[in-house]
């Protein structure tokens, strides 16, 4: 919450210097529009989301859905999603049914199918919240969640753990999670390429891109994020020991004759097949 308290302050402090220097306000407009703090119009308003809702069913509380789902109610608390759920009166009933809907026709049809929201079968519940995520799935390069071929859940626990899989230092699980479905590129390899220590997440964005193959950066651009490139005083490039002068004109790293296998090979520590 310290974003909120420091905007407030500062169109406090805004406000006051109105009629004294006109400059000086303008200037602290320009500056904190310039750092997203603040919009034209200081719109502070709070975006409240509403839950899905079912038609004809009212909200019944956690504690209804814990009699049936005890495996699932058990290791929530562990969860990230858990700790979104305000205390007291006024979120009493809002936890489950938060991503769920109302839960009152599951409950007296005993768990009825097409009685209760399930995630799984529409990403749209987690995009209530997750707008960017949204976005990102509409991108030209993006996991098919948008058509249905995979869901928000086969990347993301959200009843147990952290919702984002890896995080910190939990990098082996990160790859693990997209090795489910990618085992060609997760090896083993003889000699493997550094990136996949860090994490898939440091050359791909899971959900979207704009560049091919959900790459966070284009052609050779990507690698140099990592590989520093030196500039000689004859004019030539030298990224490692070797002299790419001409090597960068032929497109990308990988798919011009040099390292094709990206994510590690068997046979050439320069990553080629």
């Amino acid at each position: 919450m310290a974003q909120p308290n420091l905007i407030r302050k500062f169109r406090n402090f805004i406000i006051r210097q109105q009629g004294r220097a006109p400059w000086l306000l303008c200037l602290l407009v320009g500056a904190l529009a310039g750092l997203g703090l603040v919009s034209c119009a200081y719109n502070s308003q709070t975006q409240l989301l509403a839950p899905p809702q079912i038609a004809g069913a009212t909200f019944v509380g956690s504690e209804a859905c814990e009699q049936c789902h005890e495996d699932i109610s058990h290791d929530f608390k562990t969860a990230s999603h858990y700790r979104l759920k305000a205390p007291g009166d006024n979120a009493k009933n809002i936890g489950c049914e938060s991503c769920h809907g109302p839960g009152s026709l599951h409950v007296a049809s005993g768990g009825g199918p097409n009685t209760i929201v399930n995630p799984r079968k529409s990403p749209e519940t987690c995009f209530q919240c997750h707008l960017d995520k949204r976005a990102e799935f509409n991108l030209p390069s993006h996991h098919p969640v948008i058509e249905g071929k995979i869901s928000c859940g086969d990347c993301h626990d959200p009843h147990k753990g952290d919702v984002i899989p890896g995080g910190g230092t939990e990098l082996a699980s990160q790859n693990d999670i997209c090795g489910k479905c990618h085992t060609e590129q997760l090896g083993p390899f003889v000699f493997q390429h550094e990136a996949l220590r860090e994490g898939c997440t440091t050359c791909h964005n899971p959900h979207g891109s704009v560049n091919a193959r959900l790459l966070v950066a284009r052609n050779a651009t990507l690698c140099l994020r990592c590989h520093f490139q030196q500039q000689m005083a004859n004019g030539t490039i030298y990224i490692g020991n070797s002299n790419h002068s001409g090597r960068l004109q032929e497109g990308t790293c990988w798919n011009a004759g040099c390292h094709e296998a990206v994510h590690g090979s068997n046979v050439n520590p320069h990553l080629r097949y």
